[in-house]
């Protein structure tokens, strides 16, 4: 049996808490087979693999390959509520993260020139290793966040290069409609609108913009990479004010008298 196998058992019995007398109580095995396994004295056979693996909600594949103990805590707890990319298909995937010195996870930025590079290195554990990071007090540390600098005025309120900060959405189906969120898209790369959730009924999400002067448009399932929904965003720009209503009015009205006054100079 390979180390990261028996460093795997030794890591989910000690993150659950049990000595190996209690594992191998629920396992239905003797606490020197147990001790054996972890270390690498005796090699499980696939019925205990199994064992192991469905009691720990995680995947024989994982089990078998992946160092558990590397993981970010993030992801761990997504593999120990049904979310191990090998159980649930190949159309999940463990996100690439990182986390820091207390493995607690990190914020990472993706700035506007480093949006084309993410596009292509979203997956590369290495490539998100060297993005910038930091943390948010205010944030759940039972979730995970991503930021990311957008750019134009097609979310206006919001100002071109405000930094928006999302929380990663694993399950799609989970999207909700007139929520806004940032979609990694094979075509356009990064992209923050307001969606409407269409994958169960044609396979696509609708993408509105909150400036009225950008049509929305339609993006098939194929298309998309990840989904973050938005939370908060950080901009050293205040929001243009909104007018009160009778003060909106009296704008709408004199732009209304300079246009008739044009008029009339036209016609004569």
């Amino acid at each position: 049996m390979s180390n990261i196998v028996a460093s795997n058992m030794r890591f989910l019995r000690k993150r659950k808490g049990l000595t190996q007398d209690m594992l191998a109580s629920i396992l239905n095995m003797k606490r020197s087979t147990l001790s054996g396994y972890e270390n690498l004295v005796a090699e499980p056979g696939i019925d205990e693999i199994v064992r192991i693996s469905a009691y720990f909600h995680v995947s024989i594949d994982s089990l078998l390959t992946i160092d558990l103990a590397s993981l970010g805590e993030y992801q761990i707890r997504q593999m120990e509520l049904g979310s191990d990319p090998y159980i649930r298909g190949s159309s999940l995937r463990v996100l690439a993260t990182t986390v820091d010195s207390d493995n607690n996870e990190n914020i990472e930025l993706v700035e506007e020139k480093a949006k084309a590079g993410y596009k292509s290195g979203f997956a590369d554990p290495e490539y998100i290793k060297v993005l910038p990071t930091f943390s948010l007090p205010f944030l759940s540390a039972n979730k995970k966040y991503r930021s990311f600098q957008i750019s134009g005025d097609s979310m206006l309120p919001i100002p071109d290069k405000a930094y928006v900060t999302g929380e990663f959405v694993q399950n799609w189906n989970l999207i909700r409609d007139r929520q806004a969120y940032i979609v990694l898209t094979l075509d356009d790369g990064v992209v923050f609108k307001v969606v409407e959730n269409r994958l169960k009924d044609d396979g696509k999400l609708v993408l509105y913009s909150l400036n009225p002067f950008y049509e929305p448009y339609e993006i098939a399932l194929a298309e998309i990479k990840e989904v973050w929904r938005f939370v908060n965003y950080i901009s050293p720009e205040l929001p243009e004010p909104v007018l009160p209503r009778n003060e909106l009015q009296n704008t709408v009205a004199e732009m209304k008298r300079d246009l008739d006054k044009i008029k009339k100079k036209i016609q004569l």
